[in-house]
């Protein structure tokens, strides 16, 4: 993959990738997490329906989440949560080089997820209508949001609930048509940030704020003073006609892991004994991957 080049305004990773089904742009994903240490996909919910696999199928992809999914009430929440955990599924297998089945999702205190058993590779998901959005990283946390670039915000109000001081006299001096998608790329870099620190909407939205659309976005105070330094990047793209993506990545200093595969990250005498439990040969880990990606 030709590198990216960065400029004073852009971050070190690139823009959300497109995956439109089991045969999706695999390589490209796993080609960002080597050279950026960052990738973010999108999908449609259409290519991921859950009734797309069969009962049993569908249980093991989900793992412990499968209870969860059967007391959901309503179709619609039913599918997406289902599509985007069985997406992050598939998107973390790839890092990991494992079967998508064999990944299991924790939740935290605030329902941020986290892949159990490998904190090597932090994620984050997100899912309006019909889009699904997925995060990975593995120099830091993550967070991404997505939203409908024509949602109404600014007229319905929520501006005086949901922006600073700053952010608010910023929207003033705009021109009343280009305030709706300003607000709504504010919306979705506070989500994305709220969310890569695990707080969700725990974190007022009136505490923190961003700048204007001109510059790289930074954590301001909600004065506009500075709140984080370059430990932080944000992302901002339009992708699918019709929805806005946001992503927050935080780097640790360390660099990211550029060998992110599960087996060479545990102890091999592990590997073994739970390889020989599954019935399954260690050696042939990537081969079982691949087959697994390719048997939705």
């Amino acid at each position: 993959m030709t590198a990216r080049r960065r400029t004073a305004s852009s971050p070190s990773f690139g823009e959300p990738i497109r995956i439109l089904g089991r045969d999706g742009a695999w390589d490209r994903v796993r080609a960002d997490l080597e050279e950026n240490a960052v990738a973010v996909l999108h999908a449609r919910l259409a290519d991921w329906r859950p009734d797309r696999a069969g009962g049993p199928r569908l249980r093991a992809l989900l793992g412990r989440d499968w209870e969860r999914y059967l007391d959901m009430t309503h179709p619609d929440v039913r599918t997406r949560f289902a599509a985007s955990r069985v997406l992050l599924k598939f998107a973390a297998a790839v890092a990991l080089r494992v079967p998508p089945q064999v990944v299991e999702l924790g939740y935290g205190p605030t329902g941020r997820p986290y892949l159990r058993g490998y904190d090597a590779v932090d994620v984050s998901l997100s899912h309006t209508e019909d889009l699904l959005l997925i995060g990975l990283s593995t120099k830091g946390l993550i967070g991404v949001d997505a939203e409908r670039a024509d949602r109404p915000l600014y007229t319905r109000g929520l501006h005086r609930h949901v922006c600073t001081p700053y952010e608010l006299r910023l929207l003033d001096r705009l021109p009343p048509h280009r305030r709706e998608a300003v607000l709504v790329r504010l919306w979705t870099l506070k989500e994305a940030y709220s969310k890569a620190i695990g707080q969700g909407l725990r974190f007022r939205f009136t505490d923190f704020g961003f700048g204007g659309d001109g510059g790289p976005p930074r954590v301001l105070a909600p004065d506009g003073a500075p709140g984080t330094g370059v430990e932080w990047e944000f992302r901002t793209d339009s992708v699918d006609g019709g929805y806005v993506v946001s992503v927050a990545v935080s780097n640790t200093g360390f660099g990211g892991t550029r060998d992110t595969a599960a087996h060479t990250m545990l102890d091999p005498r592990v590997v073994a004994a739970v390889a020989e439990a599954l019935g399954e040969d260690p050696e042939d880990d990537d081969s079982a991957a691949e087959a697994e990606l390719l048997d939705w």
